[in-house]
């Protein structure tokens, strides 16, 4: 049924057949997946900030107070702010709900992905990365949608080592990406490529490790809580860093633009990770980290992770592909859309700064 709460001033929907009378009275043109994410919270806060109306599918085992907090940093009234969205409980490859959530939509974002480096997790991945996106391309075909937002990464542009900067025109090579996020980013891109065949108008971003405030316990947000607790150890690996507020603000941007059928990396500077985790461990105010790894001590590392996990059944904290791509070197640029767009990048030691002083709060 529609659940109406005062206090929290939330719209949600949890029973898709109920959907088509309260879709109607609400009319968002804009449909987010992915909203309780990362990118997805950091994007629905600033659509809603310049007044869109907005329609976000989440899965019923998410949260939204990780959103709500999002949106206090960027509005002292955040629950008005997260008012405006309306939320739609529904699975990427649950094609009834997804179907009822297209209604009226004319644009759409989507971030939603599994991302992770673990071998069980391939198979979930598959499901939502390509089937999800395959869903989502359908839809917005059959709904006529005017144009589409794709989130990929990185991880699909080909890292030969003998490319000194790596640029959209590095094409998928599977010989340097064959590990399961990168196999199943790459065949969401396919879907959405396939999706311009049939005249679907598009945009992809590929960003490179997105550093941004509100979820401290996963992913880079653990750069900034790891650095609370006194963590001492980095490695000399180098690639391309980008806050989310700048992932949010291109794909905005590349929506309101003519610009379509394209993709564009989103990389505000390539950075080694010594050179992050110790402005992240200077800006909230506690000591560097001192500590090397090498290559050798990172193989022990995931090992030895692989055995706890298997005895104690907790996921490991560093798994073989994440160990072995924090000692890889690769540049990225993002001159197209500085040039297509007129696009600049916040300096990635500003992003750190206001994101160190998010996390002090």
């Amino acid at each position: 049924m529609y659940d109406w709460n005062s206090t929290q001033k939330k719209r949600t929907f949890e029973n898709p057949k109920n959907l088509n009378s309260i879709l109607l009275q609400h009319k968002p043109n804009i449909l987010v997946t992915g909203g309780t994410g990362l990118v997805g919270s950091h994007l629905l806060a600033q659509l809603g900030l310049q007044g869109h109306t907005i329609r976000a599918i989440r899965r019923s085992t998410s949260s939204l107070e990780a959103v709500k907090q999002v949106f206090s940093y960027y509005s002292d009234d955040f629950l008005a702010l997260f008012d405006k969205i309306e939320w739609v409980e529904a699975d990427l490859c649950d094609l009834p709900a997804l179907t009822l959530a297209f209604e009226g939509i004319t644009q759409v974002y989507h971030c939603a992905a599994i991302v992770s480096f673990k071998k069980s997790d391939y198979d979930a991945m598959r499901k939502t990365n390509i089937e999800g996106t395959a869903h989502m391309v359908n839809l917005s075909l059959d709904f006529q949608v005017e144009k589409f937002c794709y989130v990929s990464s990185i991880a699909t542009l080909d890292k030969n080592p003998n490319t000194e900067v790596i640029d959209e025109q590095n094409e998928w090579n599977p010989e340097h990406n064959n590990y399961g996020y990168a196999i199943t980013k790459y065949g969401g891109e396919m879907e959405v490529w396939r999706g311009t065949q049939e005249g679907l108008n598009v945009v992809i971003v590929n960003p490179g490790v997105i550093l941004g405030s509100g979820f401290w316990g996963h992913n880079t947000g653990q750069f900034f809580s790891n650095a609370a607790k006194g963590f001492k150890f980095y490695t000399m690996g180098e690639t391309g860093f980008v806050g989310v507020n700048d992932v949010a603000k291109a794909m905005i941007q590349l929506m309101a633009s003519t610009l379509v059928n394209e993709r564009y990396i989103l990389v505000s500077e390539n950075r080694s990770f010594q050179y992050v985790l110790s402005s992240i461990a200077q800006a909230i105010g506690v000591s560097i980290p001192k500590i090397k790894i090498t290559p050798f001590w990172s193989e022990i590392a995931w090992r030895l992770a692989a055995v706890y996990s298997f005895i104690t059944g907790k996921p490991a904290l560093i798994t073989k592909q994440s160990a072995r791509a924090s000692h890889q070197k690769f540049s990225y640029a993002s001159q197209k859309i500085k040039d297509q767009l007129g696009f600049e990048f916040e300096p990635l030691e500003q992003t750190i700064q206001r994101t160190a002083k998010d996390f002090l709060k």
